[in-house]
């Protein structure tokens, strides 16, 4: 987090200013996941699930999947991969998204192509980092 506190941000009408707190948000799938890292971070970062934070952008956008595999999803792996919560989530994002989840989470047991798709999203948001 501090290494992101010494960047800059450079707005569409040209004016820089330093990264500030209130420029990050965090999204997370879960509201004990949203609760829990409300207590770990400054106040001035907003926190919430993507529905929060819906038709609202920041200069950073953390998404954390949460889970450390697909198996120990409450919801299920439809829910935490779906598609169009990943690509609100990321999305909200007006300069930098990073996207944190363990590695296993792309180890997932697929029953059904659908899920292979799912799982297949977020193995595109590993290749997209790397690139």
């Amino acid at each position: 987090m501090a290494d992101l506190l010494r960047g800059t941000w450079t707005e569409k009408g040209g004016t820089t200013h330093p990264i500030q707190a209130s420029d990050i948000i965090v999204v997370a799938p879960y509201n004990a996941q949203v609760n829990a890292l409300r207590d770990a971070l400054p106040e001035a970062i907003r926190v919430g699930t993507v529905d929060k934070f819906q038709g609202q952008e920041a200069p950073v956008c953390l998404v954390s999947m949460t889970a450390s595999s697909a198996q120990e999803t409450s919801r299920g792996m439809e829910f935490l991969f779906s598609l169009n919560r990943i690509n609100v989530a990321v999305s909200r994002a007006k300069g930098l998204a990073l996207v944190f989840g363990a590695p296993r989470l792309r180890e997932a047991k697929c029953e059904m192509v659908e899920q292979m798709r799912l799982v297949n999203t977020l193995c595109a948001l590993t290749e997209l980092g790397e690139g």
